[in-house]
């Protein structure tokens, strides 16, 4: 008899989460449903502190062919910058798309170095913050690389902060998402200064 009460209790609570979970499902005021993606390519990831995180972003910026496009929250990070310089001075389109506050807010920022080695910089102000940490490299090439992750462009996150950061390549499909995410926020974007 307690078994079979039991079971029922079980039954029931069961019953309950199930139709309680659908008030928790996100809703989305313009009818899209979340993305689902096939998993291909590779992934490299790193997790300070402890990884060099920095040196994994340098390394992809480095083998860049084409084209760099950067989506940056705060950026003092001197070793990611100067590989993004370094890229447009051998002919890679790079650009980078930052936080207003962030860019101007913080002593350490390097974006007005990275503005003065010749790339492109825009604030996106569109919003309370631009808080992407992403870099799309060679987009709809097979070396494409995207990169992101909670690890912004800086030396905190390097050194004082857990942080992750992901490099993926030959997912296609969203290296194309993330590329139409950055040039969405580029066209709202003003030049920096």
């Amino acid at each position: 008899m307690i078994l079979a009460i039991r079971n029922a209790s079980i039954i029931a609570l069961a019953l309950l989460f199930a139709a309680s979970a659908t008030a928790f499902e996100p809703s989305y005021s313009d009818g899209r449903e979340p993305l689902v993606l096939p998993a291909t390519g590779t992934v490299q990831v790193a997790f300070t502190p402890g990884d060099d995180a920095g040196k994994l972003i340098a390394d992809a910026i480095n083998s860049a062919q084409r084209q760099v496009l950067v989506q940056a929250f705060s950026f003092t990070h001197r070793k990611i910058a100067d590989a993004l310089i370094s890229a447009k001075q051998r002919g890679v389109d790079v650009k980078v798309v930052a936080d207003k506050e962030q860019s101007h807010r913080i002593p350490t920022s390097v974006i007005a170095r990275i503005a003065a080695g010749g790339v492109p910089v825009f604030i996106d102000s569109a919003h309370n913050s631009a808080h992407n940490k992403v870099m799309v490299i060679d987009a709809g090439s097979p070396e494409a690389a995207l990169i992101t992750g909670s690890f912004n462009f800086t030396q905190a996150a390097q050194h004082k902060n857990s942080e992750n950061v992901l490099v993926i390549r030959g997912n296609k499909a969203l290296t194309d998402l993330y590329l139409k995410n950055w040039r969405q926020h580029y066209e709202h974007s003003e030049p920096y200064r």
